[in-house]
């Protein structure tokens, strides 16, 4: 693992009296997430400033500009409350002086190691990312914070600042309004009032989500029923590293050529597969097309680890449902209007299932393209939140099962996530070492390709990385 060395820590809060005491109930779109294991996102640039340099002149401008971006970002300062019986709620609340911890570190290691591509030991990076303090009792609820930050300087060469987040508070489009705010006020030197032209106000009120079909009551008695008494957002430490102490994580890259190549691929198959019926309504987006292509790679590359292990496949093996997990942003699908900077969970959870032989035959990817190109399409036409009042039981099933989940979006942008320091040069997501998913973000290149992130075991990875090769090379462009 990366050795890291702390040097300060800080409790930051929004300027004094700048945000009102302030209860966040959470919406039916909030309580799933109390399941997910906490958002992990580092974000790293080149730096080629010294130790001393650091310290005077960028870490009180980080210090300062954090503070009065969580005036406009106050829930990641807040504490999400915990009742420890039901049928109770549990929700979010703000008070004057809350905070959330930043940790300044500094570390020898290889920082262009840590930005490669290439494969390495999954827990390589996991010491750049902050801990979130423990729970602790406080009239009758478990009462923690909700997000920290670490800052670690790689002296002369680069900087990463890590973040740690309960997704029950936000989705990823929170976030990442919330990080380019916090770059934008950061990158004018302090001044909240220099923000970037399209960097409007989060919207706070929870009561812009309707809940006609009453899902709210549905879901949090599901949760209850699942978590039992004392639930917890999050896993101990040790046990979260020990979860990944056999694994390599690894980015692939997409891309557009490789796109363009893989969907005309899809679309030849489609045209000779006298098995479909609906050759003319698949929706082949970019999406689509990689989620099918890596989905299939990965559950060929958890065959391969079965063989090495002397567990050779069987009828009910192949028979086995293998899940995919995606979610598609809400904001402009419902039938009531929401804002684009409504600040909390406004996703929709899309679960699919296939067979194991289905994605491990000769026309496994298309299959997994119509599967997931049909949900997409029918979010576009009004089938937002189809099934939305089984999303506790499905993850439950998909989380004991033979899992794949996307975590990011490409349409987040995080590469232009601009501190002041040159381009992001690399964007990981720690957390799908242990959630089972794989992070799409755009390529850094801007040119309409992919980033993929994922963590297997090393004969997994071995495979995986066959397969994706191989995939590369049978592409043809266009």
């Amino acid at each position: 693992m990366v050795q890291i060395k702390i040097l300060h820590g800080y409790d930051i809060s929004p300027p004094a009296n700048s945000v009102p005491a302030t209860s966040l109930p959470l919406t039916f779109l909030d309580i799933p997430w109390l399941l997910c294991c906490p958002m992990q996102r580092l974000f790293f640039y080149d730096f080629p400033q010294s130790a001393p340099s650091f310290a005077q002149t960028t870490l009180p401008l980080l210090i300062r500009s954090l503070s009065l971006c969580l005036r406009r970002f106050f829930p990641f300062a807040a504490n999400l409350v915990l009742p420890i019986a039901p049928p109770q709620k549990p929700y979010i609340l703000y008070s004057d002086g809350d905070s959330l911890y930043l940790t300044i570190a500094e570390s020898a290691a290889d920082f262009s190691e840590l930005i490669s591509d290439e494969a390495h030991d999954a827990t390589l990076i996991h010491p750049l990312v902050p801990q979130l303090p423990p729970l602790c009792e406080s009239d009758g609820a478990r009462v923690g914070p909700v997000m920290a930050i670490q800052v670690t300087l790689f002296p002369d060469k680069g900087i990463c600042i890590g973040v740690q987040f309960l997704h029950v508070v936000a989705d990823g489009k929170s976030f990442t309004h919330f990080m380019k705010s916090w770059a934008s006020i950061h990158r004018s030197g302090g001044d909240p009032t220099c923000v970037d032209p399209d960097d409007l106000s989060p919207f706070h009120d929870r009561g812009v989500i309707k809940d006609p079909n009453g899902l709210e009551p549905i879901l949090l008695k599901d949760w209850w029923s699942l978590v039992g008494p004392s639930p917890s957002p999050s896993p101990n430490p040790s046990e979260a590293l020990l979860a990944v102490a056999d694994k390599v994580r690894a980015t692939f890259v997409l891309r557009k050529a490789h796109i363009d190549g893989l969907k005309a691929q899809i679309l030849s198959q489609l045209k000779n597969d006298e098995l479909d019926s609906e050759s003319d309504s698949i929706h082949l987006s970019t999406f689509v097309a990689t989620c099918a292509f890596i989905w299939v790679c990965i559950t060929k590359s958890k065959g391969e680890e079965h063989e090495r292990q002397d567990q050779p496949s069987s009828k009910t093996d192949d028979d086995k449902l293998c899940y995919f997990v995606f979610v598609a942003d809400c904001r402009d699908r419902l039938e009531y209007s929401i804002p684009s900077t409504y600040f909390g969970n406004c996703l929709d959870i899309c679960f699919l299932s296939e067979k194991r032989n289905t994605l491990l035959g000769k026309s496994g990817v298309l299959h997994a393209a119509r599967a997931i190109g049909r949900r997409v399409k029918e979010i576009g036409t009004r089938g937002a939140l189809r099934g939305a009042k089984e999303w506790i039981k499905d993850f439950k099933t998909a989380d004991d099962g033979d899992l794949v989940a996307v975590a990011g979006s490409p349409r987040q942008k995080v590469y232009d996530t601009d501190f002041g320091w040159g381009r992001l040069r690399k964007s990981r997501m720690v957390h799908i070492d242990v959630s089972r998913a794989i992070s799409l973000v755009e390529s850094r290149d801007a040119d309409g390709g992919m980033e993929i992130g994922l963590a297997l075991t090393r004969v997994g990875m071995k495979k995986f990385i066959s397969l994706f090769e191989k995939g590369l090379k049978s592409f043809r462009p266009l």
